[in-house]
């Protein structure tokens, strides 16, 4: 009787999570299309307290991602205006239009050589076209569902991948970390370390204490004071010493 009993628990369990379970779409529907931030909002509204984590975060990445994005600029042969105004419109974009809840998006290293090889070779306008060219392919990868084919990659592959990211990133920043003055940074690795260590001797020290100093800040705070927004604290404290220290 027992036996019976929580077979027939389990039973009930199993319709219960059947019932729930949301269903699979089985064909194209246009509630596919509609972004995460309408439905979120539609579902669970928005109080002022996410009004307030959300500014907090916009925040966050907007001063640090926004001097990125003019550095990247740089790097890959163009002006920092472009490289600004490609962060605030393709970020608003993406926040507003993407399908995750949780949509990050921002400059990324890994473009810098393409984007470089490019203009070099076939100039903004050339630019301008492949961005076009490769939003096509993105939208065509989406319809036909490519992205399932996410979970084949090794994650060895992946994980190189994000280590080359971290590496293209951290040597952009070598120049201003050290305060170099060059006009021209190769794109490539290597060549790049030669033509830092060819301007070596043009190294700013103020430069330096400034960079040292925005990185104590954050390690600082992030260790002692984790609930304060380090990366405001850094850049905004940096920005006012140098301009209190000419």
């Amino acid at each position: 009787q027992a036996q019976g009993f929580a077979t027939s628990r389990l039973k009930i369990t199993f319709m219960t999570i059947e019932s729930t379970a949301p269903a699979k779409p089985t064909s194209f529907s246009w509630r596919l299309y509609v972004p995460k931030s309408i439905t979120v909002i539609a579902q669970e509204g928005y109080r002022f307290a996410d009004f307030r984590a959300d500014a907090v975060a916009g925040l966050t990445v907007a001063i640090v991602a926004l001097p990125l994005a003019m550095a990247i600029a740089i790097a890959s042969g163009t002006t920092p205006d472009k490289g600004l105004i490609t962060a605030v419109i393709a970020g608003f974009l993406i926040s507003a239009l993407g399908g995750s809840r949780f949509q990050i998006g921002g400059p990324t290293g890994a473009f810098i050589v393409v984007v470089y090889g490019v203009i070099q070779q076939h100039g903004f306008d050339g630019l301008v076209l492949a961005t076009i060219m490769a939003g096509l392919m993105l939208l065509a990868a989406g319809l036909l569902r490519f992205g399932d084919w996410i979970k084949y990659i090794p994650e060895p592959v992946v994980t190189g991948f994000t280590a080359g990211i971290a590496v293209i990133i951290f040597t952009s920043q070598l120049r201003d970390l050290f305060g170099l003055r060059m006009d021209n940074v190769p794109a490539e690795f290597i060549a790049k370390l030669e033509a830092f260590w060819g301007a070596r001797e043009t190294l700013a020290f103020p430069a330096l204490a400034v960079a040292l100093g925005a990185l104590a800040t954050i390690v600082l705070l992030r260790k002692y004071a984790p609930k304060l927004p380090g990366f405001l604290i850094a850049v905004g404290g940096a920005a006012a010493a140098v301009t209190f220290f000419n």
